[in-house]
């Protein structure tokens, strides 16, 4: 049994040194913690990427579920900017959601930090890792290390972005605390053992930082390096060196970040399912006097081209949750950042294969509910911002199979014993009982109720010496939920499973009442130790018991739980546990108020739902809403009512909805015909490349060359004679791409895409085609994206293009002349608003017809089930008006399927945003939500699909609305964002 600890009065403690650099005293931190404003806080942070929610008036809605989940702060400004640079000279932080500051406004509003990371790389699953695709052409040499071209690129965009955050720290009265540069770069060293500095890479963090300070930033500096054998950027690891950041911060994925295992088996090894990693060692070797901070990790994994529909979400559900981050907390892990928190829609073009651009429901589930179990634990573990490792082992337990670790707080001798099984992958159900030191002395818990439990995969936190007001919880093999500070005296939630049995002593008092029993059996009061011992058997719902000193605990089970919020009446992200109030039972409860009596809250609720509120005893009424409830108080205090009634339900939102009936369709591949006029189109004529890996034919047909970055992208060589009897093809896109070749207006094939070549090849034949005297070879191109870290610079087009012919004529054989049509107007007409991302080079997208507005009457009308019965590419266009009831907030989607084994390649637009790739044979997402604001609510939608049959017997594809989630709600999904949906204006002159 592990020792009592103890302090004598006046026993020297470790002194930690603490930090702030001289840049202020607002942010310091030392060996525990970060301290902000005076406050020692346990960093929790979880992504959300506004590029990929640009919709400013949705972003309320997000922030306050990140506030309701327990974050204390967003790391919701991972910059893109490819999305603010799309051209070479161009900074554009002012139209549509370009323009991010309202964040800085809401996240203050609602009461959180900001973690700013702003890149200039940021990798992200972006396109190039966030990089411009103007920087990856080789011009700017290799990027990412302190060549004058690169760092001329750079500097504009960092500068402006630096200069923008500046206003907002919080040494200025905003919210942003820390600031990281670069990211996942760990490149401080040529060789980490023998600390041999890498003297580009070190000038190349000192220009960054650098240009953060002179631009007006004094919080800290983090970044986050990619793995622990990197050791780069740590003040104490690194002294001397230089290039090093204020704090350092880890990156991991213990459990892959792709659905495609095979990914990860280079940095982490073989994989192995729910096999926690240890960080202790590392953060005590690499940075001692700094806190333990896992800048970026796993909240989930991407799902590549070809993986699962819907994603792997299973491998990190709700117990893959519970027991990672509990882990973290085991490794002395004071600050976490969770990657990703909210996904969002769009840039999700990686070349190294990252899924169909799936968007987000934004649909609370399981997972979201067991993070904020976790969460709500954190925000009032105080003395766990403050903690000593001072063991771990199998010794803490009954039987080995249990692993436990202490922490314990130096100033208060409060511990925390986070227990796990010894075998993480475990899945046996496994009693134990608990060896704790507290102040009253070495205990085995529990003392009377049945063994503490893990479930299979599971992790539990039990507390000792925990401060409640001036009384002491001595322990609870319960989990603490939430403390909230009522009328001067705390309230006390703690969880557990269904059908597990609790126990807790708590110090101070004498007797007890039992004031609800619904939710529990069994419970039992027995003087001990200088306090009450309570066990009991929770069930599912909840019980509560008041001592004689006023104190109230209410026990719960976990899916009440999850149905409990602690909303604050204070915009302090310290979240001060006198400034909460707890309901239960809500879909999601957004904010809370307290004046005249009165409480009010906003939130989300289904159909007809119980409604318990525990606030000060001054507060007799309740608004939710705005609206006002029938109440009753009971006898422990809380206010008692309902939402809603049987009269009050969700309207069927499915049955409201337009029938994706109507249809007029085009052809979208004209530019296959010979006679197709291309004298607009951009020459390719280039006969040197400064990218690194040079063609194998010229003229060089790298797209990016020509200032063509996104999409789908068109080539016409032309040739003369009929000596030709073929053509042998190299055509890079990125994984999962492909392409179709047409000779004379006649197809020829196709390469299909796989999720492993990149570079596709063909030998095609013209047999089927007739030649004459000037040929058009068309090919026509997917482009899924640029490839990420080293990769950057890996061109996109065509590698090779050689003509084949008899043996006697090969050698004579050759090209006249390559066009290239990409983006409607390259860089030169960039749509301001709706941003780079969202057109490729199809004819239907350079001709705007995906557009709201554009005139469609002179087309014929048909339906993409309907679809093709040859090769080639078809555009259809449908306008919806939707009337989506108000009062409820409705997350729409649409569902695409084709035929198995169809070979085609479609594109779902919404007003003018692509917001879906569908390519059946390779992956295997059908489902495409789309955001609010970007589907107008109240009015018109333009619907556009483009149809690409990869195949001479063609190819169709169905598509239709989903509804994913409907609540009653104060968000309103039905605000008018027509600024947002830009409608069509002639662009003939991109044919």
């Amino acid at each position: 049994m592990p020792r009592k600890i103890s302090r004598p009065s006046g026993s020297p403690v470790m002194q930690w040194p603490l930090h702030n650099d001289g840049i202020n005293s607002v942010v310091e931190w030392d060996h525990y913690s970060y301290i902000i404003n005076g406050h020692r806080l346990y960093i929790w942070s979880g992504e959300m990427h506004y590029w990929r929610a640009p919709v400013p008036e949705m972003w309320i809605d997000i922030l306050q579920k990140i506030k309701a989940a327990g974050y204390i702060d967003p790391d919701n400004c991972v910059m893109l900017r490819g999305y603010h640079s799309a051209k070479e000279g161009l900074l554009d932080f002012e139209s549509g959601a370009h323009n991010f500051t309202k964040l800085f406004d809401l996240a203050k509003q609602v009461g959180l930090y900001i973690l700013f990371r702003p890149g200039p790389y940021v990798n992200a699953e972006a396109t190039a890792g966030g990089f411009p695709g103007w920087l990856t052409t080789g011009a700017y040499g290799t990027l990412r290390n302190n060549d004058t071209r690169y760092t001329e690129a750079w500097t504009p965009y960092f500068t402006k972005m630096s200069e923008i955050v500046a206003q907002h720290q919080v040494s200025n009265g905003g919210n942003v605390f820390i600031y990281q540069i670069e990211n996942e770069y760990g490149d401080q060293w040529k060789n980490v053992a023998a600390k041999t500095p890498n003297p580009s890479a070190i000038s190349y963090m000192e220009l960054l930082e650098s240009c953060a300070r002179n631009a007006g930033i004094d919080v800290p500096l983090i970044h986050n390096n990619p793995n622990m054998n990197t050791k780069s950027w740590s003040k104490d690891y690194g002294a001397g060196v230089g290039g090093d950041v204020d704090i350092y911060g880890l990156d991991s994925y213990p459990s892959c970040w792709s659905c495609n295992l095979s990914e990860c088996t280079g940095t982490n090894g073989a994989y192995v399912d729910f096999q926690v990693s240890e960080y202790y060692t590392n953060f005590l070797q690499v940075s001692p006097t700094q806190p333990s901070f896992l800048a970026e990790f796993q909240g989930g994994s991407y799902n590549p081209w070809g993986g699962p529909e819907g994603g792997c979400i299973n491998t990190t559900g709700p117990d893959w949750v519970n027991v990672y981050y509990r882990h973290n907390v085991a490794q002395k892990v004071t600050a976490m950042n969770i990657y990703m928190l909210f996904v969002g829609f769009p840039f999700h073009l990686v070349g190294s294969g990252t899924n169909q651009r799936t968007g987000e429901s934004r649909v609370i589930g399981d997972k979201y509910q067991e993070t904020k179990i976790f969460a709500q634990f954190l925000r009032v573990a105080r003395d766990l911002a403050k903690v000593d490792l001072i063991g771990n082992g199998t010794q803490y337990a009954s039987t080995p199979a249990i692993y436990a670790t202490e922490l314990r707080n130096p100033d208060t001798n409060g511990a925390f014993y986070i227990t796990i099984h010894t075998s993480s992958p475990s899945t046996d159900l496994t009693p134990f009982k608990l060896y704790v030191s507290t102040s009253v002395g070495n205990l085995t818990i529990p003392q009377r109720a049945s063994d503490v439990v893990l479930n299979g995969r599971e992790s539990k936190i039990i507390v000792t010496d925990f401060g409640v007001g001036n009384k002491t919880l001595i322990y609870s093999t319960a989990e603490v939920f939430t403390v909230s500070t009522q009328d001067n005296l705390p309230l006390v939630f703690l969880w557990l499973p269904a059908g597990e049995s609790g126990e807790f002593l708590f110090s101070g008092v004498s007797s007890s009442s039992l004031l609800k029993s619904a939710g529990c059996s069994n419970v039992q009061s027995t003087k001990s130790n200088g306090g009450l011992l309570v066990s009991y058997t929770q069930l599912v719902g909840s019980c509560a018991v008041k001592f004689d000193n006023g104190y109230r605990f209410v026990l719960i089970d976990r899916s009440t739980a999850y149905a409990t919020w602690v909303p604050s009446t204070s915009t302090d992200p310290y979240t001060p546990e006198n400034s909460t109030v707890i309901v239960q039972g809500p879909y999601l409860v957004r904010s809370a108020s307290i004046a005249h009596e009165t409480v009010d809250l906003t939130g989300d609720w289904s159909n007809a739902t119980g409604l318990e509120i525990f606030a000060p005893s001054s507060v007799s009424r309740v608004r939710f809403n705005g609206e006002q409830l029938h109440i009753t108080k009971s006898s422990y205090g809380s206010l008692v009512g309902k939402l809603g009634d049987s009269s009050h339900t969700i309207p069927s939102i499915q049955a409201q909805l337009p029938p994706l009936k109507k249809w007029k369709v085009n052809d979208g591949l004209p530019e296959r015909n010979p006679t197709y006029d291309d004298s607009r189109w951009v020459v390719a004529n280039h006969t040197s490349t400064p990218n690194p890996t040079p063609p194998a034919t010229y003229p060089v047909l790298y797209a990016d060359e020509y200032g063509f970055h996104t999409g789908n992208l068109l080539w016409r060589g032309r040739f003369s004679g009929t000596k030709a009897t073929g053509v042998s093809l190299a055509v890079i896109g990125g994984t999962s791409s492909g392409y179709s070749a047409f000779l004379n207006g006649i197809y020829i094939g196709s390469f299909l895409g796989s999720t492993s070549i990149t570079n596709g090849t063909l030998t095609l034949s013209f047999s089927n085609a007739t030649l004459s005297y000037t040929n058009v070879l068309f090919i026509i191109q997917d482009h899924t994206g640029h490839d990420e870290t080293s990769g950057v610079n890996n061109p996109r087009g065509i590698y090779n293009a050689t003509l084949l012919g008899p043996i006697s004529t090969n050698s004579s054989l050759s090209f006249d002349s390559w066009k290239l049509a990409g983006t409607a107007g390259g860089e030169t007409n960039i749509d301001p608003v709706r941003g780079p991302y969202n057109e490729g080079g199809l004819h239907a997208e350079r001709m705007g017809w995906h557009l709201p507005g554009f005139n469609d009457r002179a087309w014929s009308s048909s339906a993409p089930e309907v679809g093709l019965s040859e090769a080639g590419a078809k555009f259809y266009r449908s306008v919806v008006k939707l009337d989506v009831p108000k009062g409820v907030d409705v997350s729409l989607g649409f569902v695409l399927g084709s035929k198995e084994g169809s070979k085609v390649r479609a594109q779902l637009y919404v007003n003018g945003y692509m917001f879906g790739k569908f390519v059946p044979w390779i992956g295997n997402q059908v489902v495409f939500p789309v955001f609010p604001g970007i589907l107008d609510y109240h009015g018109d939608n333009t619907i556009g699909l483009s149809i690409w049959a990869q195949d001479a017997a063609g190819g169709s594809v169905s598509i239709d609305w989903t509804v994913l989630g409907v609540v009653n709600s104060a968000f309103d999904p039905g605000f008018e964002a027509r600024e947002l949906r830009p409608g069509w204006s002639d662009r003939s002159a991109y044919y």
